[in-house]
């Protein structure tokens, strides 16, 4: 590995963690609202551990804190989790897990360990920073959800701490520099428009939806741009072995 490629790795290693961090202290919201909305500690803990999806557990709870069926509580979490299965587009090929791994980076893919993946410029480092976000949120947002659920009052309103804008904040971070293109503002302005527009009319979960397909859409309109990928030059099989 090159000098320079040993440096794109610990970078992508470094933004992982920050991003890991800083999305897993919401873990704390999580738990304390949870328990908040009738959930039990034990329960609380089912979803981080397996559903681990902060948007699709913030919504289930909230269905089931305002009363409603177990039905829509479901239907609300899952559509909300048909996000991540787009991710897994995005990954897979950069990735390349096998046998058990392919299940654990399904597992870890995830807004966070996407973002951070794709904000890299080359394979290894990709590969490193999804790891290392997926695997970091994953941890960090159970123990987190573990304190907030055992805390519960204690906390008071933990939104007050500005957690939930700390999380967003890092997302945004890794976001923001792949924004430079013309190509890359105009599919994100469509998708922030048509998110906000449907947002007061549609349940939770489609306004997402529907904001990704309008992407989708506007971006093979635009065409390329020639923003920076992943680079194809670290495929080499037996640099791949190394790895494995």
């Amino acid at each position: 590995m090159t000098r320079d490629a040993g440096s794109a790795v610990r970078a992508a290693v470094r933004q992982g963690l920050s991003v890991a961090v800083a999305t897993g202290l919401y873990g704390i919201s999580f738990g304390a609202l949870s328990v908040a909305a009738g959930v039990g500690v034990w329960p609380t803990m089912a979803l981080s551990l397996l559903l681990f999806s902060g948007g699709s557990q913030f919504a289930l709870v909230g269905v089931v804190g305002s009363g409603g069926s177990p039905f829509a509580a479901v239907a609300t979490a899952a559509l909300l989790g048909v996000r991540n299965g787009l991710y897994g587009a995005v990954v897979a090929p950069v990735v390349r897990a096998r046998g058990p791994r392919r299940l654990l980076a399904a597992q870890l893919t995830i807004d966070e360990s996407t973002a951070v993946a794709a904000a890299q410029g080359d394979r290894r480092a990709a590969r490193a920073g999804f790891w290392v976000a997926g695997g970091g949120v994953f941890v960090l947002w159970n123990v987190f959800t573990l304190v907030g659920a055992l805390a519960g009052d204690a906390l008071g309103d933990p939104r007050a701490w500005g957690l939930d804008a700390a999380a967003a904040a890092a997302f945004l971070g890794l976001v923001w520099p792949r924004l430079a293109p013309r190509r890359a503002q105009l599919v994100a302005a469509v998708a922030v428009a048509v998110s906000v527009t449907l947002v007061p009319f549609v349940p939770p979960g489609v306004p997402v939806i529907a904001a990704a397909g309008a992407a989708i859409l506007v971006g093979l309109a635009a065409g390329p741009d020639g923003a920076a990928h992943p680079r194809a030059d670290d495929a080499d099989p037996a640099r791949e072995g190394a790895l494995r």
